[in-house]
Formats: structure tokens, sequence, C-alpha cells
């Protein structure tokens, strides 16, 4: 058929066919993250099973317009679990690439702020991605099992990878942000459950950092003032 077509037409119909493949494979891996997922996602307190930490993954404090939705739910859920006695641990991951950007440190002082004892949170300074924080929960911080604390829509990636590195983990999902601000970061989590594929099944990606030394202080967690004391 492509013969009786002239090379415009070619060109068209092949990039046609290749944006159709690309849109196939991209349904086809979010539909697959959905689906295993689903059990694992909690959107009560009140029904999410009890772990001992809860890895809490990060983002930026500030957004656009001041304060970040992604960050103030994702602080407020981690508290909430704390309070409920559902985890006695905080695990904060996040990106501190350079000193004048310190999410983790964000993170831990939000907490404090909302009533946290500090003892009771260690931070991950070198989360730099999803990825990275799960598989150092597991590698570097010595975590088999943990509840992780993010947004609904980041929380099948999330899980995916957790458990591709060996964490046993469930979900608790922060509170909804707005559609309206929060349709760029939906858009983009569509391609980053096709990169999350990629990386477990094709590239093997691994952390960029493991660290050393940091193993047996969190497996000093069952031993934390329980919540609440």
């Amino acid at each position: 058929m492509l013969k009786t077509l002239g090379r415009p037409a070619q060109l068209v119909l092949l990039a046609f066919a290749g944006c159709l493949t690309i849109a196939l494979v991209a349904a086809a891996a979010n539909a697959v993250l959905l689906w295993r997922s689903r059990p694992l996602i909690f959107t009560s307190v009140h029904r999410v099973p009890m772990n001992d930490v809860g890895l809490v993954l990060g983002t930026s404090p500030l957004g656009r317009f001041g304060k970040n939705p992604f960050f103030e739910g994702r602080t407020d859920a981690a508290a909430e679990l704390y309070r409920i006695g559902k985890v006695r641990h905080l695990l904060v991951s996040g990106d501190n690439h350079q000193s004048a950007y310190d999410e983790p440190t964000a993170m831990r002082d939000a907490l404090v702020g909302r009533g946290i004892p500090a003892q009771a949170i260690t931070l991950d300074y070198a989360g730099f991605r999803t990825l990275d924080s799960v598989a150092r929960a597991r590698r570097v911080f010595g975590l088999h099992k943990a509840t992780i604390v993010t947004d609904r829509f980041h929380q099948p990636r999330s899980l995916f990878l957790a458990r591709a590195h060996g964490l046993q983990a469930v979900g608790f999902c922060s509170r909804d942000v707005p559609f309206r601000w929060a349709k760029k970061t939906l858009v983009r989590e569509v391609g980053s459950r096709v990169k999350a594929l990629l990386d477990v099944y094709v590239l093997r990606t691994e952390p960029r950092f493991y660290g050393q030394g940091s193993r047996s202080r969190l497996q000093l967690v069952t031993s934390v003032t329980p919540a609440g004391d």
C-alpha cells in the first residue's frame, strides 16, 4: 500500500503509525500500573494498614503562587498517619542536590510544625526521584515494609517501583489537588509511568547514590517512642 502513495503521504502515514504505537504503549503501561496498585492504595486513614514507618515522598515546598499544595497535602497526610498511630516513624525522602534546595529539611520542619516530634522523623537527602526514594528506603535504610505517603495519581508508580525494589508497601493518599493546579503534573505522570516500567524491566536503573552508614539508624525504628506519647 505504501508503494502506491507519494513520498509525503508515506511519511505522514508512518508518522501517524508511530504516534499511534506510542499512545497504545503508554495506555497499556498506565493500565498495568493502575490495575496492579489498586488494592494497595488507601484514602481513609482508618482503613490503611499499620506499619512501623511511613515513607513521605518529597516535593518542593513552594509553587508558582506560594505554598505548594502537593507539599502541604503530603505533610498533612503524614502527620495524620502518625497522630492516629498508623505509623510510628516517618522517613522523609527528597531532593537536596544543592544547599539552596532542601526538600527533606522543609518536610521535617513542616511536620514538626504540625506537632510531630523531631525524633520521630528521619531524613533522606538523596531521594532525587521516586525510584531513588523507594530503593534507598529498602537498601540504605533497611526497610522491608512501609506506608508510602504521596498524591493519589503518584501512588501507582510509587508502589510499582517500591515492590520492584523489594519494599512491601501500601499507599496512603494525600488530599487531591484541584485539577486547575494539577493538570500539567497529571499529564506528565502518564509518561513517568511508562518510564518506570522501562527502568525496571529494560534499563535496570539504580538510584544515583546509595551511600553508607544509614541502615542501622532506621532499623532502630521499632524501638522509638510510640505515636502520641
